[in-house]
């Protein structure tokens, strides 16, 4: 059998790269019985039919390591989060709730600020001042730079991407630029119908000329918070974590409670004020939805 991974499916065929080539592909009746529906992105072992060596049904999926919902992808590794530095202003709540939900679905986060042709050190420096003491890999891009897209490209080589933010930062022309003709198709459509993603029937990951795949996720800019609660919130900012045990109460929400390490931290600029700002937002958005 010859390991491939899903790159689109549609109407029960697969279409399955197996490096060198793309294989039709059925799915055993096996899978339906199971009730396990083959993803794009899975990575599935086939067999290529006697009749003709262009199609083949697939025989095993293997493992997933995780599974992303609007559109469905499996396996992905790295969420590259697109903001432009300016037109639009970059919003770090939004910011914030992506990389809460990069955590949740199991992806490493890289944060892009696109269009940095656009702006000063000094604003590249306060954007930075925001993130500080996260540990999360932030890199500015340009298409008009050289160097950024060869830093970009090095992030994506030989990985499954997913990429989201919102409209106007330049997602497609900064793809465009490390993988000409790439298109985000459903970005389109969303900028088009304006109804996003109503009109995405099949998810597709394309194939990087220098090695992985990418997709987009608009899903993933009306991510809510689902499932986190008022006590865990806090394990999703690392420079939270960070000062978490220096409080005096345990259970300490970070919000009203004395003696509190973290709001000191703010105070002596070890965490930023805009990224507790928003963290007590959310924690607030969490606490006002809890049922009675």
């Amino acid at each position: 059998m010859i390991e491939g991974i899903i790159t689109k499916g549609v109407g029960g065929n697969y279409y399955v790269d197996i490096g060198h080539k793309i294989i039709l592909c059925r799915a055993r009746g096996l899978f339906r019985l199971k009730n396990i529906k083959p993803l794009v992105g899975d990575k599935v072992l086939i067999r290529i039919t006697e009749e003709d060596e262009e199609t083949g049904y697939i025989e095993e999926i293997k493992e997933r390591t995780n599974e992303i919902k609007r559109p469905t992808v499996a396996n992905a590794q790295q969420l590259l989060i697109i903001f432009a530095v300016k037109n639009p202003e970059p919003s770090f709540l939004l910011l914030d709730k992506l990389l809460i939900a990069a955590e949740v679905n199991n992806l490493k986060p890289v944060i892009c600020f696109n269009k940095a042709d656009l702006a000063d050190e000094e604003q590249k420096e306060n954007i930075r001042n925001i993130l500080k003491n996260t540990g999360y890999k932030i890199i500015f891009t340009s298409k008009y730079n050289e160097d950024s897209l060869i830093e970009l490209k090095n992030i994506l080589k030989d990985k499954l991407n997913v990429f989201s933010g919102p409209s106007g930062v330049g997602k497609s022309s900064i793809m465009n630029a490390v993988q000409p003709d790439f298109i985000l198709k459903t970005g389109e459509i969303s900028e088009k119908l304006k109804r996003g993603k109503h009109t995405t029937r099949h998810a597709e990951i394309y194939k990087l000329s220098f090695g992985g795949y990418a997709v987009d996720t608009p899903g993933f800019s009306s991510f809510e918070l689902e499932g986190i609660d008022e006590y865990s919130l806090k394990n999703y900012y690392p420079e939270i974590v960070k000062y978490d045990e220096e409080c005096k109460f345990l259970d300490c929400l970070h919000y009203k409670e004395p003696n509190c390490a973290i709001k000191e931290a703010v105070n002596n600029n070890l965490i930023s004020k805009e990224r507790y700002n928003n963290y007590i937002k959310l924690l607030e958005q969490i606490k006002s939805n809890k049922p009675y």
